[in-house]
């Protein structure tokens, strides 16, 4: 299957049917969809493309090689504890990307708080243009609309707060060992375990919306891997039991509920410290990748009161804001 292809609907409905990682006849599930063998087999034959494997057996029929944990916004609700009240959760098979779905509904006026949890996106973005590449079943891809009262202008350190939200949300769920990185992904074992991209409307002074985009890995097959131009890492490497998929988007959307009301009443200021301590490359050499191909090397600082990276260089204590900046260890 391309990149570019959407997904049939019927091809969704088999697999949430052999989501339990049993044998199913074909013969069966051509009766209970009511289509021929043939059509059934045509709408599993590229799975593959999902990041699955399919076995097919002459007599007994087909079965996934790992059950799917498919998200339900049922099952999600009741871990948002009191952050439901401020949160609207949808769930689709298919969006090219849910940030893209978001922000047009921004434009059209969608309530803060719409959550738009996607199970596969094939022009799923990250930051800098990159792609965001995953398998069905293996990672949340989710975004977030939120509304705010001030400008454009207010939202300095908002990728950041959300980081900070993200290890909230990883230690409620036992995950050791994560990290930040400036200004929004964040590290395990020193991959890449969650990506953040976020997308604004509004004027400078008046009020805002932010679409704030999470890409977290639960299990990164053998065979993406090689398709992803960075080390990556995925909570199946830990030494503990991999959480429910909807347990986990429940655990972070609950976090990042209150954190953005927090940002909202207060700014990045009073996270700064809390951010700093979570920083993998906090007092280590970088160097920084600028737009124009220049790198800067220096001794990372710490973070200012709106989110920008304060770099000791030989020429002093140099800002940067995140904008198309790149950090790399030295």
């Amino acid at each position: 299957m391309s990149a570019a292809e959407a997904p049939k609907p019927l091809t969704f409905a088999l697999l949430r049917r052999l989501a339990d990682g049993e044998f199913h006849s074909g013969e069966i599930l051509a009766r209970q969809f009511g289509v021929t063998r043939a059509t059934v087999n045509n709408a599993l034959r590229d799975v593959a493309g999902f990041g699955l494997t399919l076995y097919s057996v002459r007599g007994r029929g087909y079965r996934l090689a790992r059950p799917l944990q498919w998200l339900d916004a049922d099952l999600i609700m009741p871990g948002l504890g009191s952050a439901r009240a401020y949160l609207h959760i949808e769930v689709q098979d298919h969006a090219a990307s849910s940030n893209a779905v978001l922000m047009q509904r921004a434009a059209q006026g969608a309530a803060s708080g719409t959550v738009l949890a996607v199970e596969w996106q094939n022009a799923g973005r990250g930051r800098l243009g990159k792609t965001w590449h995953s398998g069905l079943g293996d990672t949340l891809t989710f975004s977030v609309l939120w509304r705010f009262e001030n400008g454009l202008a207010a939202l300095s350190g908002l990728s950041l707060a959300v980081g900070i939200a993200m290890m909230r949300a990883l230690d409620e769920l036992g995950v050791a060992g994560a990290g930040l990185k400036w200004p929004n992904d964040v590290l395990l074992d020193n991959g890449k375990l969650a990506g953040i991209l976020l997308e604004a409307q509004g004027d400078m002074l008046g009020p805002s919306v932010v679409v704030i985009g999470i890409g977290l890995n639960l299990s990164v097959p053998e065979a993406l891997r090689g398709r992803i131009d960075q080390p990556v890492s995925d909570l199946a490497a830990l030494d503990m039991p991999l959480p429910e998929r909807n347990h986990v988007l429940a655990v972070l959307l609950k976090h990042l509920a209150f954190v953005l009301r927090e940002f909202a009443e207060h700014g990045f200021a009073i996270m700064r410290d809390e951010w700093e301590s979570r920083h993998d490359f906090q007092q280590r050499p970088v160097r920084l990748l600028l737009p124009d191909g220049v790198q800067v090397a220096g001794m990372v600082l710490g973070v200012t009161d709106d989110g920008a990276l304060r770099l000791g260089t030989a020429q002093g204590e140099q800002i940067f804001n995140a904008g198309e900046v790149s950090l790399r260890s030295a």
